[in-house]
């Protein structure tokens, strides 16, 4: 399906929320790479994207934020980023084709006398692991990485690409050339803001509104910002970015901070504590919205129901 990046920038469109904090609530093994469930656990994965498509959700990510060459030799993992990435895209694909809006989603349609807006596959593609301003990789290494894993997105039917939680500006300036090159796919460009007395800068000390220009300048269709400090502390960079740029703006933070509960991290954000932020950053500009780690389809459903209130 053809984004029409310019149409965004008018209305608010929710996105889904969290997905490998999501899946190990399901189920999903806690040793198994994440990404890897689109493989191992296919099921599981459609069924966390049906949860979403009901709650209301229009863009759904993949679950390949990590499915890079380095990350998936690290883990030692079994399957090829051409597999994981693909079959992601696959399976959110087949997802939104074969779900059909129920109950609530259905009633409020009707409402509204209008038609349930197209859902768009958005190719997850996280930092590669590698810091270039301490040479822990070239450019050269890079570029390839990030384009191998556009390519098996876009063949598994990814609408947009969107390139999340990076904090060095270099890196996500050439991951969207590198995924630009690739597939030609329109790219939103998130960055994670979590540090500086206004959570304004990432944690490579790039500042929010620098960040925004540059890539705007560097071609970005859609710029945004997700995971970081929550969204309590969010706000400051929306604002940094909305100066920044004009371009649609895709705001995803995560539910509150995790507490340690038997080594494990627990969220604890209701989606009623989640939602009562909304309002301010959707005044200060935010375009699609939705919820990163911590966040389930409870907490998209809140944010469905606050922005059909304020259509």
């Amino acid at each position: 399906m053809t984004l029409d990046v310019g149409a965004l920038r008018n209305v608010v469109t929710v996105a889904d929320g969290g997905i490998s904090t999501q899946l190990q609530l399901r189920g999903l093994p806690g040793a198994l790479m994440a990404e890897t469930a689109n493989v191992s656990h296919p099921q599981l994965v459609q069924d966390l994207a049906r949860a979403y498509l009901d709650a209301g959700a229009r863009f759904l990510t993949t679950n390949t934020f990590a499915a890079n060459c380095f990350a998936l030799e690290r883990r030692k993992a079994a399957h090829s980023v051409a597999d994981v990435n693909q079959r992601g895209a696959e399976l959110i694909r087949a997802a939104i084709e074969g779900w059909r809006p129920t109950g609530k989603a259905a009633s409020a349609a009707e409402r509204r006398g209008a038609a349930i807006p197209p859902t768009l596959v958005a190719g997850s593609i996280g930092p590669s692991g590698k810091i270039l301003a301490v040479r822990e990789a070239t450019e050269e290494q890079l570029a390839p990485a990030f384009a191998e894993q556009a390519k098996a997105l876009a063949a598994g039917g990814a609408d947009v690409i969107v390139l999340e939680t990076f904090s060095e500006l270099r890196e996500i300036v050439l991951a969207l050339q590198a995924v630009k090159q690739a597939t030609g796919l329109p790219v939103i460009a998130s960055m994670s803001f979590d540090s500086g007395p206004q959570r304004t800068r990432t944690m490579m000390g790039a500042k929010a509104e620098e960040c925004g220009a540059a890539l705007d300048e560097a071609g970005a269709d859609i710029i945004g910002c997700n995971c970081g400090g929550g969204i309590s502390t969010i706000l400051p960079a929306v604002v940094a970015l909305r100066a920044a740029t004009k371009k649609p703006l895709w705001v995803k933070p995560n539910a509150g901070l995790p507490e340690l509960e038997d080594g494990k991290p627990v969220w604890r954000q209701t989606p009623e504590e989640f939602a009562a932020f909304l309002p301010q950053i959707l005044d200060a500009g935010a375009n699609i919205v939705g919820g990163c780690c911590g966040s389930g389809p409870e907490h998209i459903r809140k944010i469905s129901g606050l922005v059909a209130r304020r259509s």
